[in-house]
């Protein structure tokens, strides 16, 4: 049985946590929109545009490591 499709390559790692972080960024934003309606929902949105951030790193490193 052959598993070549299987493997994961550095691309693919920094794809599969590109998503991941524009999930959690996305939970965040939601956390900070329609939960916490004082001080702490600016701190969960500004948290999770720093996860887009991180996500937008992410998508431009694949294909330079």
């Amino acid at each position: 049985m052959n598993l070549e499709f299987r493997k994961m390559n550095k691309n693919t790692v920094l794809a599969w946590a590109t998503f991941i972080m524009i999930f959690v960024g996305f939970a965040l934003i939601g956390l900070g929109v329609f939960r916490y309606n004082d001080i702490a929902g600016w701190g969960f949105a500004a948290v999770g545009i720093g996860f887009f951030a991180i996500a937008w790193v992410f998508n431009a490193l694949k294909g330079r490591v």
